[in-house]
């Protein structure tokens, strides 16, 4: 049998161009050489990325896994990069950066949000003074309109793997979704074996977030939310929101 983590199979289905996108998005609003923490940065693809354009970066995240592969892609692409396992509510005993990043929703994978101000107040902390929070979260519009009922599904050329992913409106929570994701590994003797896990995943409206980070300290005159990697201007059925702090 093929022995794979779920870790090491999302990051080899996630989308590469995401990456490119968010990088330019740091390069436009954080000086080349600064020092990033990375919060949820996974397997470390952006760090990477971050890294060969000259920035000093520490990924930070909650799974030991993801970090496995972030020393992986971080050794075979040559480059220096700081790892830690940490819970992103509670940084204690990190330095300050001149720049936070969490991008890829991951604020929406915290279950309420209290989490989230207790992230946002953890970030505050540990951020220098004019330094940049940047950060992305699905909008309401994503959880109620566009997910429940959206399915994905992947097979490779060769059969050996595919993927079935699936989303549905959690009733129990305002703006919350399950996904019900699933890998399916091909044996050598043909048989598949399943590898599968459900997430959810909640957002709030903008005034909400906004007070949220207005409670753990940041002014609310340098905050600003655009869409579309910061290209456009937020629209009622804009599907994420891109946040650009000042500290």
């Amino acid at each position: 049998m093929i022995y794979q983590t779920f870790a090491q199979l999302y990051d080899e289905l996630f989308d590469p161009e995401m990456y490119d996108n968010w990088r330019r998005l740091v390069e436009t609003e954080v000086p080349e050489g600064s020092q990033i923490l990375d919060l949820a940065g996974g397997a470390g693809r952006l760090a990477v990325l971050l890294a060969q354009q000259g920035y000093q970066v520490t990924d930070a995240d909650f799974s030991p896994e993801m970090l496995t592969l972030a020393d992986q892609h971080r050794q075979e692409a040559g480059v220096d990069i700081k790892l830690i396992e940490t819970d992103m509510r509670k940084l204690e005993g990190l330095p300050v950066y001149d720049a936070v990043t969490c991008f890829a929703d991951s604020l929406c994978y915290l279950p309420n949000l209290e989490a989230v101000e207790a992230t946002f107040r953890a970030v505050k902390a540990h951020l220098m003074p004019g330094g940049k929070f940047l950060f992305d979260v699905i909008t309401p519009y994503q959880t109620d309109e566009i997910y429940p009922g959206y399915t994905y599904n992947f097979e490779a050329e060769d059969h050996s793997k595919a993927f079935l992913w699936t989303t549905y409106a959690d009733e129990e929570v305002p703006h919350g979704v399950i996904h019900d994701l699933a890998f399916f590994i091909q044996n050598a003797d043909q048989t598949y074996n399943r590898v599968g896990e459900t997430h959810f995943e909640r957002t709030y409206e903008l005034e909400t977030l906004k007070q949220a980070l207005v409670n753990a300290g940041f002014k609310d005159d340098l905050i600003k939310v655009k869409a579309d990697f910061g290209h456009k201007k937020v629209q009622p059925n804009t599907t994420r929101w891109f946040w650009f702090v000042t500290n």
